[in-house]
C-alpha cells in the first residue's frame, strides 16, 4: 500500500494524494480573472460573458462527479483493464448527464471543456499509477480515445 513515502501527503494523520487539476478548477480560475480584467477595466463587461458559460450548478455537479471518479480510482489495487475501463466509464456517464440537464441554463461542455475532462481522466489514472498508453494498446485503442466508447460530449 502507497503511503507518505510514496509521494502522498500527510493532513491530519491521513495520507492525502496530489491530483491532476479538476477542469471545474480551471474553469472557476478563468472566471476570477475575467472578473479582475472587469474591474482593472481591460476588459469591456459586455465582453466577460463566463458566467454564462460556468453556472454555478454546473460546476457542483462536476465536481461531485469528478470526485466520485477520485474516491474510485484511488480504491483501485492491481487493477485489472476492466475494473479501470469501469472506471472511466462511470466518470464518463456522469459528465453525460450533466451536459444534457437544463437546470444550467444551457450551459454545457463545449470543445474546450472536453478535452480538459479527458486529459483530467487520463492524468488522474497515470497519477495512480495506471499506464494508460499501454492499457489503451492492450485495446488496440489510443489513449486519447478511452472515454470515446461513452462520451456524448
Amino acid at each position: 500500500m502507497k503511503g507518505v513515502r510514496d509521494g502522498g501527503l500527510s493532513v491530519l494523520g491521513h495520507t492525502v494524494w496530489p491530483m491532476a487539476n479538476r477542469p471545474s478548477d480551471n474553469w472557476r480560475a478563468y472566471m476570477a480573472e475575467t472578473a479582475r480584467e472587469v474591474a482593472a477595466g481591460t476588459l469591456a463587461p459586455e465582453c466577460a460573458s463566463v458566467a454564462d458559460l460556468y453556472p454555478e450548478s454546473l460546476l457542483r455537479a462536476t465536481d461531485a462527479a469528478l470526485e466520485a471518479f477520485e474516491r474510485e480510482a484511488h480504491a483501485l489495487r492491481e487493477p485489472s483493464d476492466e475494473a479501470v475501463f469501469g472506471t472511466v466509464e462511470r466518470v464518463v456517464l456522469a459528465p453525460n448527464a450533466i451536459d444534457g440537464d437544463g437546470q444550467h441554463g444551457g450551459a454545457g461542455f463545449c470543445t474546450e471543456e472536453r478535452e480538459q475532462l479527458c486529459q483530467y481522466i487520463d492524468l488522474t489514472l497515470s497519477e495512480l499509477g495506471v499506464d494508460v498508453a499501454m492499457l489503451a494498446a492492450r485495446q488496440s485503442i489510443n489513449r486519447l480515445e478511452i472515454t470515446d466508447c461513452w462520451r456524448d460530449w
